[in-house]
């Protein structure tokens, strides 16, 4: 099946399975590679992320069919299942086509006995609609977050993560939208670098940004390629956190800036950018080759030169004093969920401890780096409560009257082109905390703090 879109889907699928591939990153390298466009390029897309969102709920529905749990089934097989089972409850694949291509693929990658397995399990499947299919996982389900993982394709730890999230705004009532929201496609979002590109001809400004704009649709890569590097795709959210450190207090030439943990680079692109017109230099750090290359080349098109480091930010925040830092830090990646949809069921609170410890180190570095009345700009593509608030927390602790927290909602208001609905945490902290179901953005967490 190479070359199509189901053989596109399934060797993403197995990437992602076998070597912790991100789909975002892989599947447009296949879809060209396939030299798949158009209809069959949205087919591989739908394919392969309609299937990672929903790959936990389709396993207990696999498991059920075969009689045996997803771990005693072969892994090719088990994706290759998982695919057959989205056509078959969430698109209008035919059954036979979407039993017959499945089985197919399974007899190439895994012989005639697989083959024979994978029709059975399907044909079973087959035997129920999805509502039947929901209602069965969710009469089994032991608690009431159990039925909302079957029915949104969220693992339980997740929903209680958000849950509380949510609380600490007030908002709890708000939990099933945001679920809702995670399994939906995200719409394409573009940054025009501030005071080096202007917004497209034709192109929808986005709500809350100054700089962001959406296109018609179609594919934004002749538009990025004209532009020479001064357009890119950027989430709204993402915007907003760099143009929230750069435009909390005006910019006085010759301030010094750094991007601590700057990979991919675009939010380093937004601080050059902003840098530039304000008179201010900056450098940026990551720690891995490889991403400190995407950060290099995603300021390619900016006249202006950025010097990229290659250091555990920790140590590299301390090489200099800094008006300006940004902590873009390692994170769960909750937040993104709709672009990443597998990062629901690669993550687990196991991986919480580890990451906050990183994330309270890189924190204390930076503000240790500041000069006087120097900001920092502490962000996670997160809500989870231990790597937001809990963070800025123990960094107030830690600091004391040494560094004060800003108010970071008024400093985005002060930004937007359209109110944005920011409640004030029940913390009475400064924090802002974007949605995907409120404000269209990925789950982004702001913190803003001052040394004295």
């Amino acid at each position: 099946m190479t070359g199509s879109a189901r053989g596109v889907a399934y060797d993403t699928l197995r990437a992602v399975s076998e070597s912790d591939a991100y789909a975002n990153l892989l599947l447009p390298r296949e879809l060209r590679r396939a030299g798949l466009s158009g209809p069959d390029a949205a087919l591989a897309t739908e394919l392969t992320y309609g299937t990672l969102r929903r790959q936990g709920t389709y396993d207990a529905i696999i498991s059920d069919a075969a009689g045996r749990p997803p771990t005693e089934i072969d892994p090719p097989v088990l994706d290759a299942l998982r695919l057959g089972v989205h056509q078959l409850l969430a698109m209008r694949t035919p059954t036979h086509a979407a039993v017959n291509e499945t089985v197919r693929q399974v007899r190439q990658a895994a012989g005639a006995s697989a083959a024979g397995f994978a029709n059975a399990v399907l044909r079973r499947v087959s035997e129920r609609t999805a509502e039947e299919w929901e209602e069965r996982l969710e009469r089994d389900a032991r608690s009431d977050d159990e039925r909302l993982g079957v029915r949104h394709a969220h693992p339980v730890w997740i929903i209680r993560a958000f849950r509380r999230a949510l609380s600490a705004e007030g908002r709890a009532d708000e939990l099933e939208a945001l679920l809702a929201a995670d399994n939906a496609a995200p719409s394409v979002t573009m940054t025009a670098l501030p005071a080096l590109a202007a917004r497209p001809d034709g192109a929808t400004a986005t709500p809350y940004s100054p700089i962001g704009f959406r296109l018609g649709g179609g594919d934004p890569g002749p538009v990025i390629a004209a532009a020479e590097g001064r357009v890119r795709v950027q989430d709204e959210g993402s915007q907003l956190a760099a143009l929230a450190l750069t435009r909390a207090t005006p910019v006085r030439r010759g301030e010094r800036w750094l991007d601590l943990c700057a990979a991919p680079g675009g939010k380093t692109a937004v601080l050059a950018a902003e840098a530039l017109a304000g008179g201010a230099v900056v450098e940026a750090n990551e720690p891995s080759a490889a991403r400190a290359k995407l950060v290099r080349d995603s300021v390619v098109g900016i006249p202006l030169k950025v010097p990229v480091s290659e250091e555990d930010g920790r140590t590299r925040a301390g090489r200099g004093r800094y008006d300006r830092i940004l902590v873009d830090a390692p994170c769960t990646g909750l937040g993104a969920l709709r672009r990443r949809p597998e990062a629901r069921w690669r993550k687990s609170p196991a991986d919480v401890p580890d990451l906050t410890e990183l994330q309270g180190g890189l924190l204390t570095a930076a503000i240790e780096a500041l000069a006087p009345g120097g900001i920092v700009a502490y962000v996670t593509c997160s809500p989870h409560l231990a790597e937001t608030s809990g963070i800025i927390a123990e960094a107030r602790r830690r600091f004391g009257g040494a560094i004060e927290e800003l108010d970071t909602r008024a400093v985005l208001q002060s930004i937007v082109d359209t109110p944005i609905d920011l409640p004030e945490p029940i913390d009475g902290s400064g924090r802002a905390q974007l949605w995907p179901h409120r404000h269209g953005t990925d789950a982004m967490s702001i913190s803003l703090l001052r040394r004295s």
